[in-house]
């Protein structure tokens, strides 16, 4: 019996959402009384040893370039193997897009029950309970997992990454990968920028911007706080930003420590993507804006008046 974490890489390096579920995932264990595993497919350049100082005690990884990219069968078909091998009865996944494509197909595989966007640890005093988002995170269920073997999405950013002085054991799965059905003909990467889903600090701007010219007031701020950008669905579809940046229930779901509206009014499509934000800014002159019934601090003023005495601020405090 044990529990087994997916842990997610990308270009060599393990991810910040895949780092918390393995502190959730050691954390599970100790409530349980046994280790945690960890399972890594494809060529990582990150020092698997230390890992052990988020509680994983073995790491299991297939060092193979095919891996490099997501075949979502592929992968549920190798984690069902390892996951057997091991006896694995608990198996832990970031609620990230690759946790997405492969957990519901291996709760298929093993016929085990599967809670995706969970929040909390599980309540193990009467069953195995596990508490997640519903209603595009405006309340909680809890469900109950009553299978021999049970899979559980953590969404990022709801668990603290925990670390010790521990060194894991790493060996190689003497695996090999089948055939893949999935073949990637061109890969566009967006660099210099940090990444959405792996980001501390957003700011986001929408329509009360009036333009792409005027952008400079959200990466302004952004590039001193070391934060990524984003803006609303309607900019997005006018063209004034990448679709990429679109944050909200159509687009991507993100849930930082920090999150800044800048000319947002605050749809409850915008909300339902980015409501689980551990911090929420708005700025908006409508006072009468939506957005500031979900915020933790507002500013009611026009974006092009506050915004440039914002920035700087922060500039001022970080010359000391």
């Amino acid at each position: 019996m044990s529990v087994l974490i997916f842990l997610d890489q990308s270009e060599g390096q393990i991810k910040k959402s895949s780092l918390e579920a393995a502190s959730y995932g050691a954390k599970v264990a100790e409530l349980m009384g046994t280790s945690a595993d960890a399972i890594i497919l494809g060529t990582v350049n990150d020092d698997l040893t230390a890992l052990g100082k988020y509680g994983i005690k073995k790491v299991h990884t297939i060092k193979n370039d095919s891996l490099n990219s997501l075949d979502a069968q592929v992968f549920a078909k190798i984690i069902a193997d390892a996951a057997t091998a091991i006896n694995a009865n608990v198996v832990i996944f970031s609620n990230n897009f690759n946790g997405k494509a492969i957990a519901p197909r291996l709760s298929v595989r093993l016929k085990a029950g599967l809670v995706s966007g969970a929040v909390a640890l599980p309540d193990l005093s009467n069953g195995f309970v596990v508490r997640k988002n519903v209603f595009s995170g405006k309340a909680f269920a809890n469900v109950s997992i009553t299978t021999a073997v049970k899979i559980i999405s953590l969404n990022p950013n709801s668990y603290s990454i925990v670390t010790t002085d521990a060194v894991a054991e790493v060996v190689e799965l003497a695996v090999t990968p089948g055939t893949s059905k999935v073949q990637v003909t061109a890969t566009n990467k967006i660099v210099g920028e940090v990444p959405l889903s792996e980001a501390e600090i957003v700011v986001s701007g929408g329509r009360g911007l009036k333009g792409p010219e005027n952008w400079a007031l959200v990466t302004d701020l952004a590039k001193l706080l070391g934060a990524a950008t984003a803006c609303s669905r309607p900019v997005a579809d006018i063209g004034w930003r990448p679709h990429h940046e679109h944050v909200g229930q159509t687009g991507l779901a993100i849930a930082p420590n920090l999150y800044f509206a800048i000319g947002i009014s605050g749809a409850i499509q915008h909300l339902a993507g980015v409501n689980r934000s551990k911090v929420i800014v708005v700025i908006n002159k409508d006072p009468e804006a939506p957005f500031f019934k979900a915020a933790d601090y507002g500013i009611v003023g026009d974006a092009f008046e506050v915004m440039p005495k914002i920035i700087e601020a922060v500039k001022k405090l970080k010359q000391g």
